[in-house]
């Protein structure tokens, strides 16, 4: 059995609830999500499981 964890959704998970959590955080929320989704597309997610 194997279990595939994607990371973008466990970001967005995570922002998510910082978000409700910490209204004020928003904004360096959404830019440390922005550059992750970011480093992802260029170097690909095979970089961060190996």
């Amino acid at each position: 059995m194997n279990i595939h964890l994607s990371l973008a959704p466990l970001v967005a998970l995570v922002a998510g609830v910082l978000i409700l959590v910490m209204p004020r955080l928003l904004n360096f929320i959404v830019a440390i999500y922005l550059i992750v989704i970011g480093l992802i597309g260029l170097f690909g997610t095979g970089h961060f499981l190996k």
